[in-house]
């Protein structure tokens, strides 16, 4: 018996893939209704958390956070089974996770971290990332059935809490990218350019393509051999930032990066490759 705490868009659709591979599912969400609704899928739904687990050797919970996730562990524990195994998929700081691991052990249960990345869609399909690091055999036990939630299964060590930083610096990276595409498409705008040209652009010319080369520059430590002088990538900046004016649409992103320019071409750096700007934090 499975039960799974928190009905969300992960979560539901987790708990019909569940389901649909045979799994009896018990379920419980803060909002009654949203479990209740899975009960067509044939899941079992439960008013209370403690109820819901009743029974259950695995618990999966889908959240909203560090908060969230220990107060709903707290009211279900009334109802766990003795050596029963939590599996959290919620992003949460890697401090929590260190926590949770650690308490709950001292209460005879063993807690895993399982973030994922992975949309509604990829849950209910079983595609996508799930993360784990921690205790090794704990892992080697669950991997059969976390790898069937997903479509690939990533362990990151011994070390716990590190899948909850691997998830936050991949979100971080995610952020950081659809913020940028917003100030994209801002200068695209100032610029009268029509967002199909725009999607033409970047079917044609995908710049995704050379994330790791970037990263190993940034990492390098050298440099000196610039393919893009941070001179000349601040010029450009500032043609962008001066077109989003003239064109009156707002940037959010960009101005702080030429600011950062500014700084590392004040240290000397204008001649290098403009990866210099990443080199402080990357060491």
């Amino acid at each position: 018996m499975i039960a799974f705490l928190g009905m969300g868009l992960l979560g539901s659709n987790f708990v019909r893939a569940l389901i649909s591979k045979n799994e009896q599912v018990q379920v419980w969400n803060r909002t009654a209704a949203k479990a209740t609704a899975l009960e067509a899928y044939g899941a079992k739904a439960f008013p209370g958390a403690a109820e819901a687990v009743k029974g259950a050797g695995r618990i999966h919970l889908a959240l909203k956070d560090d908060h969230t996730v220990n107060e709903v562990l707290e009211a279900a524990a009334a109802g766990f089974e003795p050596g029963a195994v939590i599996i959290d998929h919620t992003t949460t700081s890697a401090d929590g996770a260190v926590q949770r691991t650690r308490e709950w052990a001292a209460r005879g249960f063993t807690y895993v971290h399982a973030p994922v990345f992975m949309g509604p869609q990829n849950a209910l399909d079983s595609t996508g990332y799930m993360l784990v690091s921690g205790d090794q055999t704990v892992i080697g036990t669950l991997t059969p059935a976390l790898s069937k939630m997903t479509g690939k299964l990533i362990n990151f060590g011994d070390v716990v809490g590190k899948a909850a930083g691997m998830k936050l610096v991949g979100n971080s990276f995610l952020v950081s990218l659809t913020a940028g595409l917003a100030d994209t498409l801002s200068l695209a705008k100032a610029l009268d350019l029509p967002l199909s040209d725009i999607s033409s652009l970047f079917d044609l010319w995908n710049p995704g393509n050379g994330l790791p080369a970037r990263l190993q520059r940034m990492t390098s430590g050298n440099y000196s051999n610039p393919s893009w002088e941070l001179s000349m990538a601040r010029k450009d900046t500032q043609l962008f930032i001066e077109a989003a004016q003239k064109g009156n649409t707002p940037l959010s992103v960009l101005p702080a990066i030429a600011a950062e320019m500014d700084r590392w071409i004040e240290k000397g750096h204008g001649n290098d490759d403009w990866t210099v700007i990443g080199s402080a934090i990357s060491r």
